[in-house]
């Protein structure tokens, strides 16, 4: 495993072995099980598949070393099965190249030689019996305990210096990418953001910031490696059908044109009622619909003959989003700052989407490097493939933060707070209810955009004993959230949210 990883940091850290099998599983994963684990473990997801890949392969490497001490040649040819695995799941992703099956290729070959040779050092054949000299020295009959003992001793000494030199050339590679993220000076937008209105956050105990920090910003995605792309050697394609001048631009490009700045809410679609899948962020970038109007890109209300745009990323990724969305004025961007700085690698740097009003797995490619324009009738996208709806507007939304599930609030007047949202709808009421009474409307923060979020209070003179307090939202176009619950798929959770709590 650890020349594996060596190997992969000479070819590309995605072909890891590790990573490559913890890729083709996500890959393979059911919607449902895909939930559980983002429902349970949140950002955390992905290190707990890569442990648990790690524990299996501990396991059938004990497995294989059994094995081997009957029929050395099963073991050996046990090591390269496992090698293969890896090879193939290396190069079938769909970013796969043939020399991503090297790294999983030189490793099996190298774990077999091992084998080999630590079983020969166990069972070295028929040989005499050992004099008590012999046997002093730790060779007794057909065991060499002192040539096993040396032979391991070298190879974990080897394993260890093979995994930190890999690692020593991943981070020399990536050094690159890191050093092009610190030399990028954002520019000033040409169009600055709204000035925000003063009482926008309510600065509540317990109430999410209006403005998410970004190392706080909720990340759900496919990248068990996250990609560090050189900003120097970035670039993006933009072709298709009704691309009258296919386009081919680098950062330094979008640098030049007209930055706008906004503050834009994103959700995943996997976020249940009430979850923390949700943040707010001032994005800088430039606007989507002017690079493809400069392509010769006409929306299908204007007689375009493409009604879906796919966005690939550097771990080949596919995102589809209506060209429709993109073109009718909203501030769809490419953006590459965020909160002020530029994005960091986890949220797409040097280059991600933001659409405003639609879920991220439809809208927010990270890591961007090309956009295909085609149909949807033409092509499904990675999540539509796994049973995620085509187009999926934002559900209006609104969750309790304070107090907690299961508090124990002291009787008296108790500020219940959260967030609602309805993204390029807005929010226009919050209505809190206890224990299945009436609702009573919430005082709203004053609005920023109806592409942001919303906080609001509630004052509740709060009784003892076990109460259920919910909440529910009212977007700009007057439409109520609905109180049906539903499940993330195909197209995101609906429901109330509630919260139980104690007062004593």
């Amino acid at each position: 495993m650890a020349v594996a990883e060596l190997a992969a940091a000479l070819v590309r850290p995605e072909a890891g072995p590790v990573t490559a099998v913890g890729s083709a599983v996500i890959d393979r994963t059911p919607p449902a099980v895909r939930d559980f684990a983002v429902r349970n473990f949140g950002t955390a997801d992905k290190l707990v598949l890569q442990l648990g890949i790690l524990v299996l392969l501990a396991f059938l490497a004990m497995a294989i070393g059994v094995l081997a001490l009957r029929h050395r040649r099963m073991g050996s040819a046990a090591v390269l099965v496992l090698g293969l695995v890896g090879a193939v799941a290396a190069a079938g992703r769909p970013e796969g190249v043939p020399a991503d099956a090297l790294p999983s290729v030189v490793g099996a070959a190298v774990g077999v030689a091992v084998l080999y040779l630590l079983v020969g050092r166990l069972v070295p054949g028929p040989r005499p019996a050992a004099s008590a000299v012999e046997r002093d020295k730790g060779a007794d009959g057909g065991f060499d305990r002192r040539g096993f003992v040396v032979a391991a001793t070298a190879t974990t000494a080897a394993s260890a210096g093979a995994g930190l030199l890999g690692r020593r050339l991943t981070s020399s590679v990536q050094a690159g990418a890191s050093a092009s993220r610190r030399a990028l000076v954002l520019p000033a937008p040409r169009s600055a953001a709204p000035a925000r209105p003063p009482g926008a956050d309510l600065r509540i105990r317990g109430l999410s910031p209006f403005i998410t920090p970004n190392k706080d910003f909720y990340r759900v995605d496919t990248a068990l490696v996250v990609p560090r792309v050189d900003a120097g050697t970035w670039r993006l394609r933009i072709h298709g059908r009704g691309v009258a001048r296919p386009v081919t631009i680098g950062l330094r490009d979008l640098l030049h044109r007209e930055v706008i700045e906004r503050d834009i809410t994103l959700a995943c679609v996997s976020n249940e009622v009430g979850g923390p899948l949700v943040g707010n962020a001032r994005w800088l970038g430039v606007r989507l619909a002017d690079l493809l109007r400069d392509a010769g890109v006409r929306p299908p209300s204007k007689g375009g003959p493409a009604d879906q745009i796919v966005a690939r990323s550097v771990d080949g990724m596919t995102i589809g989003t209506p060209v429709e969305a993109v073109m009718d004025g909203r501030d769809a961007m490419l953006a590459f700052g965020m909160n002020g700085e530029p994005l960091p690698f986890e949220h797409g740097f040097p280059v991600r989407m933001v659409v405003p009003g639609l879920y991220g797995y439809v809208s927010a490619c990270k890591w961007i490097e090309d956009i295909e324009l085609t149909t949807f009738a033409a092509y499904d996208a990675y999540w539509v493939r796994r049973s995620w709806a085509q187009q999926a507007p934002v559900k209006t939304e609104s969750r309790i933060d304070t107090p907690r599930p299961f508090a124990s609030p002291k009787p008296g007047i108790v500020p219940v707070a959260g967030v609602a949202w309805a993204q390029h709808r807005g929010i226009s009421r919050v209505e809190v209810r206890v224990d299945g009474g009436k609702w009573h409307t919430a005082r709203l923060a004053a609005a920023d955009t109806r592409d942001t979020w919303r906080q609001w209070v509630w004052e509740w003179a709060a009784t003892s004993g076990r109460h259920t307090l919910e909440v529910r939202a009212t977007d700009g176009t007057g439409a109520t959230q609905t109180g049906a619950r539903a499940g993330t798929v195909p197209s995101g959770a609906t429901g109330w949210h509630s919260v139980v709590v104690d007062v004593p």
